[in-house]
């Protein structure tokens, strides 16, 4: 499958000259052929790939894909039971009834390796604050990095579900809430070693367009638009909208007449594509303050999971750059030089760790945990939106928000307001679950506007009622976190969550509301309490 050498472009046939050489070395073969296993391989011939599905039965494959043309190997996260049952008519059960698990594989992506380097360490470091010790971590073979947790550091089954068929759902989460952990550490290490003019002249960009203006609304990046004024020069008629939101053909034209209009004026602005808002309208709801644009320089692909998706085998050359797909130690990632990598420095080690049965487990909870508060933030957003579209029309919006959406702040309650299931919790975790109680017991308290240092006191009261109490810098580093983030809810009662904790005392009040917040609310009132508005 290979073309004629007097045709083939100096990348192909750098690679080429040396395939045959490294891929019929011993330790690579062994190294490639060892982690296909049970995994879905294909080669790839430089330009394209090889059919699918396809699978290595035995070492000298390798060799025998590279006479044919094969350049590098690529392989599934997910693990079959044999791999080349796979059909793209299956549906998803018959693609569940097959898959034994699958892998958690993430790929640190930027056009800049020093910043893959520092994200792939931050990375590590936050796996490793969750209690997983075993990683592996390899070289993509261009400016990134892969890192890995096998399938066996996660548990069978949470919350009814099995975990092996829960792809690529589970995946993506977890690499969702990883990503929103270290963004924020990124941009703090990057402006703690540089300055934006650095930063600046290091990637060719402009000092502008590393940083960003947040809406208020959701805390997302907002992006610059303009605010047009069309005009028709028969009808006289004057139409004023974002560009691209009246008419996104490449010329505007009058409703009436049909005539194409004239641009009479055009004003910069900020505009969420969230919220659906503008800083014409809503100038109150976007930041002045500007914050570093680190995903301008790290496109940290975590949500690269997908069925079927494929990646670079270790050890694997890069047709772009010939350099191997090398292995490294999780602990040395700084250190790496991209010379490292050079086929013919290669020296063999296992890419895939052995991992403890379960590592994995309080990441996934925490990252579902995670996703279902941000799923109520969404919500959030979502009725602040409606409100603003109903408000539009007003003088002065802002000030009619902020009436609509007021908060119970219940200063210091008492634990006979609590629910049952909070009681039980409060008292201290005798079994594992206690990251998951943290989380509930944090939002709980937040949500009834609590005061910080009053969480704090309570927090490290309950910590200490544990039969293992948490380590003190992860309880710190979770107070931090809920320190900057809004309010939400807890779980809902009917969440499992709470029968996985073992919490299964009630009363006749949890079952007729659906929150532990609204729930304490209710019992204060009752009792004669009188509340401040925040």
């Amino acid at each position: 499958m290979g073309t004629d050498s007097n045709k083939r472009s100096f990348k192909e046939q750098r690679i080429r000259e040396i395939t045959l050489f490294y891929y019929s070395l011993p330790e690579v073969r062994k190294a490639i052929f060892d982690f296909a296993k049970n995994r879905e391989t294909i080669p790839r011939f430089f330009e394209g790939f090889g059919k699918r599905p396809d699978n290595f039965q035995y070492e000298s494959d390798i060799v025998e894909f590279t006479k044919r043309g094969a350049t590098s190997f690529h392989c599934s996260e997910e693990l079959w039971e044999d791999p080349l049952e796979i059909s793209t008519d299956f549906s998803r059960k018959q693609f569940d009834e097959i898959r034994i698990g699958w892998d958690l594989l993430l790929d640190i992506d930027s056009p800049y390796l020093e910043y893959s380097k520092i994200y792939t360490k931050l990375l590590v470091d936050t796996l490793k604050f969750h209690g997983i010790e075993n990683i592996g971590i390899k070289f993509s073979g261009s400016k990134g990095f892969h890192v890995i947790i096998p399938w066996k550091a996660f548990p069978e089954e949470i919350y009814g579900n099995k975990t092996k068929n829960m792809f690529p759902e589970w995946p993506r989460i977890i690499c969702q809430y990883l990503d929103e952990i270290i963004k924020p550490k990124l941009t703090d290490y990057i402006l703690e070693n540089s300055s934006l003019q650095q930063i600046a002249s290091r990637t060719g960009k402009k000092e502008e367009d590393l940083m960003v203006r947040e809406c208020v609304s959701c805390n997302r990046p907002s992006i610059k638009k303009n605010l047009i004024t069309w005009m028709c020069p028969f009808c006289k008629n004057e139409i004023t909208a974002i560009e691209g939101h009246y008419n996104n053909r490449r010329k505007a034209k009058c409703p009436d007449c049909r005539k194409e209009l004239f641009e009479k004026e055009k004003e910069q602005m900020f505009y969420c594509e969230s919220c659906k808002i503008n800083s014409n309208k809503n100038p109150e709801l976007f930041e002045e303050k500007e914050r570093f644009r680190t995903e301008k320089l790290i496109e940290a692909d975590l949500i690269l999971v997908a069925p079927r998706h494929l990646f670079r085998m270790p050890y694997s050359l890069h047709e772009k750059t010939a350099l191997a797909s090398i292995v490294l130690d999780p602990d040395k990632i700084i250190e790496f030089q991209i010379t490292d990598a050079k086929p013919l420095k290669v020296k063999t080690k296992e890419f895939y760790p052995n991992s403890k049965p379960e590592e994995a487990k309080e990441l996934l909870l925490q990252a579902l945990d995670w996703k279902e508060q941000k799923d109520q933030e969404e919500r959030v957003i979502e009725k602040n939106k409606e409100f603003l579209e109903s408000s539009q029309s007003s003088q002065n919006p802002s000030s009619k928000k902020k009436s609509e959406y007021k908060k119970i702040q219940i200063l210091n309650p008492t634990d006979d307001l609590f629910p049952p299931q909070i009681k039980q919790l409060l008292k201290g975790i005798e079994h594992d679950g206690r990251k998951r109680a943290l989380f509930i017991i944090l939002s709980f308290f937040k949500a009834l506007g609590i005061e910080e240092k009053e969480i704090a006191r309570r927090i490290n009261e309950w910590n200490e009622r544990n039969s293992y109490p948490l380590k003190k810098g992860y309880i710190q580093a979770q107070l931090t976190w809920y320190k900057r983030k809004d309010s939400v809810m807890p779980p809902n009662f009917n969440n499992p969550i709470y029968k996985d904790l073992g919490l299964f005392d009630t009363d006749d009040l949890s079952k007729q509301v659906k929150n532990p917040v609204n729930y304490t609310v209710k019992m204060f009132f009752k009792k004669g309490g009188r509340t401040d508005k925040q």
